[in-house]
């Protein structure tokens, strides 16, 4: 069977979302009721607060301004700045002062409890805290003016914190200005647990934000004025020096000639550069071949393996040749010996096409390595034409980056000269004139209600986070779980059938410490027997012809429980009287001596190895027809004996004695036992452990075993825990089993 795997994007089934949140139920309900527990204990802990709201319209005024045009352009900044002034320090500081809200009132901001412990702990961390700033500030102001005497500290600049800043970043942080939509009002609010606190200081706040904007624009404009004026007279100066200074220069320099010539090298340079990029690229390519080539030397079987002699017609012709020459060698020695004349001439001829084979790879090598030549002759010469260009371009460039300086210096001089003239001019026109309209729409009231805590709309917006929070948790976790979970999800994203789906029967008794390896022996006829004997008729009816008789029962890695299955599965094959032979192929970690409780002093690896006869090594089980070979002492080379003769001549004599033989292999993913066997096999079952094997792991297994034509009949499933995965028929089939079994005990 050929492995495809299936495309990814698949039908939207409303099922498998259900089945995941069914799956992950306990998750979301405790994501859920924590979230909302914690929502209730905020809401109904938390300091009330009041929302006091004053209402201004701002707009630009543009009568005033020069030009007296009637659009009015739209200014998206403007708006934002307004915000920024209203919310700034300075309308702050002028509210605190003009409330006295640092010495009268300041209580309402530094409240103390003296009935709460808490409040001198505080009280004495804030001092701490002030005094050890105030202590670096004075170190520091110490030490500087220590080490420069003669000149004014730094710390000396700045001043302490007082009440009055601490209050003013109190009424900052609960201060929000905001827009109402499609008008051009703004509404002023502040959050306070005092409400008629807060409609004092919304009020002052509006009367605070007027009297700073008309405070900014006299001072502006007396300032901007004021440099401008200075600034212009020294712009002035530097232009005319700047276009002297260019002027001379080009007298000097005949900058005329000099821009005619650097129209032409440009081109030049820029198709050199292309020309070379191209040999550069050729010659990386051919390098990359031609070091492949040395590397292998004269091992030929390393040269065919090259991408240059596997994609070459003639080459491929002679390995088809000498395929069939080598197959027909084959087919006569069956018939002719040695020194009989049709085999001579077979022979010969496949020497002769041997021979034109080593002829063409030297042939290839020749001629890649000539070309590898040229490609870097041709690369060194484009270097060489391009670097002379560049130095020609440079010689001409040098006379021109002094003539651009200069022109750029005296094109800024003149373009700066001529803005703060005209901007002199129009602060001077402007300078009378309010830029900004500010009028009062409607003071703050006094609160009746407390804006927050919203008690209600809080419990309902938590319980809504915390449901889809918990929800998205478990679509994360079950993202992230690449594991197999299902026979669906396996036949969907990998495209090879599920023979069987074997439950976890450990789930029906958590204290059992049986082992599964014989409870097919034991129950014959419990839940596993029966998915066994589902598996028997499947491979029964997996060929048309005959089903297969060679089976390797193998898996990506360790315990997935290939050992085991098969042991149950020969149980299995034996109750329908079929004779069975298992071969415990697993010559580095061998387990099925084990489980039938045999000696393992000689086994398949006593008689690979030519140590042992057949009859010596197969044991008979007393009350079942099975037979097994163990695999015998651990060998150097399990695999070298994997692949001998002995091995086929082993399997083809047992398969005239024998209806069924197991292989029970390594992993495949750890070592090659499992390719080598899969040669040998009629048919390959790769098992699979339910919420243990990843994707990954069985792509890795499936791409090994096709890159060898493996024969694969399908998958198993084992130990698939029914009740977490929205199994809802299997339920009632798994407790009806146990029961029976049960009741056979």
């Amino acid at each position: 069977m050929e492995y495809q795997q299936q495309p990814h994007e698949q039908e939207i089934d409303l099922r498998d979302y259900l089945r995941i949140l069914i799956k992950h139920r306990n998750i979301i309900i405790t994501v859920t009721i924590l979230v909302v527990a914690i929502a209730v204990l905020k809401v109904f802990t938390a300091t009330p607060y009041y929302v006091a709201s004053a209402k201004l319209l701002i707009e630009r005024n543009y009568n005033g301004q020069i030009g007296g045009n009637m659009y009015i352009p739209y200014d998206p900044e403007f708006l934002k700045t307004q915000f920024d002034i209203i919310q700034s320090r300075g309308v702050i500081s002028r509210v605190v002062k003009k409330l006295k809200l640092d010495t009268e009132y300041k209580h309402y901001f530094f409240k103390q409890d003296n009935h709460s412990f808490i409040a001198p702990v505080t009280a004495w961390f804030n001092n701490a805290i002030y005094g050890t700033i105030n202590w670096m500030l004075a170190s520091d102001s110490d030490n500087e003016t220590a080490q420069n005497s003669a000149g004014p500290s730094l710390y000396s600049q700045v001043k302490p914190v007082t009440e009055a800043d601490i209050i003013a970043s109190i009424i900052q942080s609960r201060l929000r200005v905001h827009p109402i939509r499609e008008t051009k009002i703004v509404a002023i609010s502040y959050m306070d647990e005092n409400p008629v606190l807060a409609s004092l200081i919304v009020n002052a706040i509006a009367d605070a934000y007027m009297d700073e904007m008309l405070d900014i624009k006299m001072n502006a404009s007396r300032h901007s004025i004021k440099w401008m004026t200075r600034k212009a007279e020294e712009e002035k100066k530097k232009l005319e020096a700047a276009e002297n200074a260019l002027q001379k220069y080009m007298q000097e320099h005949s900058i005329v000639t000099v821009q005619n010539k650097l129209a032409v090298l440009p081109q030049k340079l820029a198709q050199f550069s292309t020309e070379l990029s191209k040999a550069q690229t050729e010659r990386k390519e051919l390098e990359d071949i031609y070091m492949q080539i040395k590397q292998a030397g004269n091992n030929q079987a390393v040269l065919e393996s090259l991408p240059i002699f596997s994609v070459n017609q003639t080459l491929q012709s002679l390995r088809d040749q000498i395929l069939k020459a080598n197959q027909h060698i084959t087919e006569l020695s069956k018939k002719y010996g040695p020194k009989h004349p049709v085999m001579i001439k077979a022979l010969e001829d496949r020497r002769v096409l041997l021979g034109e084979k080593k002829k063409e790879i030297q042939r290839i090598v020749q001629t890649t390595e000539m070309k590898y030549r040229l490609a870097k002759a041709r690369e060194e010469n484009l270097r060489d034409l391009l670097e002379k260009t560049k130095q020609q371009l440079i010689n001409l460039k040098g006379k021109m980056i002094q003539y651009d300086i200069l022109k750029k210096q005296a094109e800024i001089n003149s373009a700066l000269y001529d803005t703060l003239i005209m901007r002199i001019k129009q602060e001077t026109a402007n300078e009378q004139t309010q830029t900004v309209n500010i009028w009062m729409i409607s003071r703050a009231e006094v609160p009746d209600y407390p804006a927050v805590p919203r008690k209600g709309r809080t419990i309902l917006l938590a319980l809504v986070l915390g449901l889809f929070g918990g929800i998205g948790i478990a679509f994360l976790i079950e993202y992230l779980d690449n594991t197999v979970k299902s026979a669906k999800e396996i036949e969907e994203k990998i495209g090879i059938p599920v023979l069987a789906t074997l439950a976890d029967i450990k789930d029906r008794d958590k204290n059992s410490k049986e082992s599964i390896d014989d409870e097919v022996l034991k129950h014959p006829r419990g839940q596993l027997a029966e998915n066994l004997r589902t598996l028997r008729s499947q491979l029964m009816l997996s060929s048309a012809e005959h089903p297969p008789r060679t089976i390797l029962i193998s898996s990506a890695v360790p315990g997935e429980g290939k050992t085991s299955l098969a042991a149950n599965l020969a149980a299995i094959l034996c109750e329908a009287k079929n004779k069975v032979l298992m071969i415990d192929c697993d010559m580095r970690k061998a387990r099925m001596h084990r489980v039938y409780n045999i000696v393992n002093e000689k086994g398949l690896s006593s008689f690979l190895a030519g140590e042992a006869k057949e009859g010596e090594i197969i044991a008979r089980l007393t009350d079942h027809d099975i037979h097994v070979i163990p695999s015998g002492p651990i060998p150097p080379n399990p695999a070298e004996l994997l692949i001998s003769q002995r091995m086929n001549r082993l399997v083809k004599h047992m398969r005239d004695k024998y209806d069924f033989i197991l292989f029970d292999s390594p992993p495949i993913l750890s070592v090659t036992d499992a390719q080598i066997l899969s040669k040998i096999s009629d048919g390959t079952i790769i098992v699979v452990r339910a919420a243990s094997t990843t994707f990954e792991q069985l792509e890795s297994t499936l791409k090994l075993f096709t890159s060898v034509n493996a024969h694969i009949l399908g998958i198993v499933l084992n130990r698939m825990d029914l009740s977490k995965h929205g199994y809802s028929y299997y339920p009632g089939y798994y407790s009806y089993y146990y029961q029976y079994k049960t009741t056979d005990k």
